[in-house]
């Protein structure tokens, strides 16, 4: 069975008056005194006492805020082979091992649970007597099973036909002993009785066998431990799959949340990557430059070991909610470096040496940089405190969002206008005025349709903002008389 769990709000879960006040009509004021809980320290909880029961198989998971794909399990680990009997072995000894792997509410799928009474034949006890296989096959089909349609039965008051069928009662049929003292006939004339040539052997077997691309499987499934990642327990269980030697014919695979997280992670690294690739050509065309691209992409590396110490300090795992913040962490950070290039380059254009340029632009944008992180800071920090379902979820993305800002800020004031130095002195250098001036030849195809489109586009808000000039100069001309009067 399931039991669902909701913890109560954060108000009641910290102390208060009116808390202590209610805890005392309730009889037990020391509650009250009790510290502030979060939803994993319930489900630990729940696991510690339901642990004494060693009969029963557990499972404490997480409600998630939204589907995110693999099922309800963290880890769904898949055995495949040929023999089913071989396959439940070696789960259930990756299941005793759950503690050492660093996961909890360790089970399989296969459950050696249904009971069976198997018929073992003495085949040359049979023969001796004349007794075929079909025909124990058949007595135990019609008086076990029911069947075989034995007769038919005529109703003439209602005109209707009705098989019959012989059975076993229920009592009968479920006892190996009245199973055994049945007869079966002879090819020799006679009736023999079935404990002299069968021996009823009682047996459990699965319940539910389950395949994939035509082979038997086991999963074994279960929950990361408190201070475990997944990724490094689906290493640790590969790990210990590796140490039971199994024969070439069994294999093991990774399903489920697993699976999802090695195929999101690749598609991350993608989209990681051509994230940056545009990135890079948006700014070399709004720069006109090839060089100081790599000036503002550098605060990407800077911000990412913050946001991991972020992720460290607070308790919280790199995981698909973690990676989507630095997504968001990548597109914001950025800007920083944008304000101060973007206003060092205004400055030289006007006649100011590059030193000069620097140091004023970083005096001018201080700011607008300061107000910008805090402003994102503070819009994060709601989901960083936020409690309901799906807090602890999206907790991470907040983390990685305000560690990687707030912390690299500093570094990039430092970092950026050294860079914009030295990233300048080789733009200057001849070997890359070449290199330059190839690329430039070779994407001048693509760069004069988009260069059309950015100087259209200026052409259409430079007249937009004309015309909305002019209707403000008429409508003053026309209201000044009568303010006049």
């Amino acid at each position: 069975g399931s039991i669902y769990v909701r913890i109560a709000p954060h108000e009641e879960r910290r102390f208060s008056l009116a808390r202590l006040w209610r805890e005392t009509l309730e009889g037990r004021p020391l509650e009250a005194f009790r510290g502030n809980y979060t939803q994993r320290d319930v489900m630990q909880e729940v696991r510690r006492r339901l642990r004494k029961y060693r009969d029963l198989r557990i499972s404490v998971r997480n409600a998630p805020s939204f589907n995110i794909g693999g099922g309800n399990f963290d880890i769904d680990f898949v055995i495949r082979g040929p023999d089913l009997e071989q396959l439940a072995a070696y789960a259930e000894r990756l299941r005793q091992r759950a503690d050492a792997l660093g996961i909890v509410d360790a089970d399989t799928t296969l459950k050696l649970d249904k009971p069976e009474l198997r018929v073992e034949i003495d085949r040359d006890r049979a023969a001796a007597l004349g007794v075929s296989t079909e025909d124990i096959a058949t007595a135990l089909r019609i008086m076990v099973g029911g069947d075989e349609k034995v007769s038919r039965f005529l109703d003439p008051a209602l005109n209707e036909d009705y098989y019959v069928q012989l059975r076993l009662t229920e009592g009968d049929r479920n006892d190996p002993e009245t199973i055994s003292r049945l007869y079966v006939p002879s090819r020799t004339g006679g009736l023999v009785r079935l404990d002299n040539v069968v021996r009823l052997v009682p047996a459990r077997i699965a319940s539910r066998i389950d395949r994939l691309d035509r082979q038997r499987q086991v999963s074994l499934r279960a929950q990361v431990a408190p201070g475990y990642g997944l990724a490094d327990r689906l290493q640790a269980l590969r790990a210990a799959a590796a140490e039971l030697n199994m024969p070439p014919a069994y294999m093991v695979s990774i399903a489920g949340r697993g699976r999802e997280l090695e195929r999101t992670f690749r598609e991350f690294l993608w989209a990681f990557l051509l994230s940056v690739i545009f990135m890079y050509m948006i700014l070399a065309s709004q720069f006109e430059s090839w060089v100081h691209p790599f000036t503002i992409l550098l605060s990407l590396p800077l911000s990412a070991p913050f946001a991991l110490l972020s992720l460290w300090a607070t308790g919280n795992t790199l995981n698909l909610y973690s990676a989507l913040g630095f997504l968001v962490l990548f597109g914001v950070v950025k800007k920083n470096a944008i304000l101060q290039i973007d206003h060092t380059n205004q400055l030289r254009a006007q006649g100011m040496d590059r030193l000069s340029a620097i140091l004023q632009a970083n005096r001018d944008r201080l700011r607008p940089i300061l107000m910008t992180t805090l402003t994102l800071v503070a819009g994060m920090i709601p989901m960083a405190i936020g409690t309901g379902p799906g807090a602890e979820e999206r907790r991470a993305v907040a983390v990685v969002v305000i560690g990687g800002q707030s912390l690299c800020l500093f570094l990039t004031l430092l970092v950026t206008p050294v860079a914009y130095s030295i990233f300048d002195d080789i733009g200057a250098m001849a070997f890359w005025r070449t290199l330059t001036e190839r690329a430039r030849w070779l994407l001048e195809p693509v760069r004069r349709p988009l260069g059309t489109l950015f100087e259209w586009r200026q052409v259409t808000s430079r007249s937009s903002a004309t015309a909305s000039l002019f209707k403000r100069e008429e409508h003053e001309v026309e209201i000044s008389p009568k303010s006049g009067d």
